[in-house]
């Protein structure tokens, strides 16, 4: 049947080969590494599914982290926008106050002013009326020494004749 030793060994080759195989087959080895397959196929689906949720889940958050981004950047432009209005105002205000201000004490200082120049033509009026009558008295004592003083009373007296009739 075997003519040389290499269909020798080429023919038990084979027949350990077909009796592994038998004895695998026995042993329910392809059963078994078709449910460690299959088991392992489900565990990467099920790792692949939570994958999927997962990046979905980061979608879901991104769109939320970017939408509230945008309301952050929209509130602040809405603070900075107030902020500048405010400082306007009340810079005007300010100025408006500090004129006001101005204006008051501009008055007030010219009030006493006018108040001092009065007082300052008053003083010199009673300064003027106190030399009159300093003089006018000096002037009478005078001419009532030297003889005057009843040519004086008897002028007046005519005087006031002449003015009643």
């Amino acid at each position: 049947m075997f003519d040389t030793p290499m269909q020798v060994a080429t023919f038990l080759a084979f027949s350990f080969v077909i009796t592994f195989l038998i004895f695998i087959t026995w042993l329910k080895v392809p059963q078994k590494m078709a449910g460690w397959l299959d088991q392992r196929a489900m565990l990467i689906s099920k790792e692949l599914e939570e994958a999927r949720r997962l990046r979905d889940e980061a979608q879901v958050l991104l769109q939320d982290y970017l939408q509230r981004t945008k309301n952050a950047e929209k509130e602040a432009q809405a603070i900075i926008t107030q902020a500048t209005e405010d400082a306007t105002r009340l810079k005007d205000e300010a100025e408006k106050a500090l004129a006001d201000m101005v204006e008051r004490r501009t008055k007030s200082a010219e009030n006493k002013i006018a108040q001092a120049e009065a007082q300052a033509i008053a003083d010199v009026r009673a300064a003027a009326t106190n030399v009159a009558i300093s003089a006018a008295q000096e002037v009478l004592t005078t001419r009532m020494k030297e003889g005057l003083g009843g040519q004086l009373i008897d002028t007046s007296i005519a005087d006031i004749k002449t003015h009643l009739n």
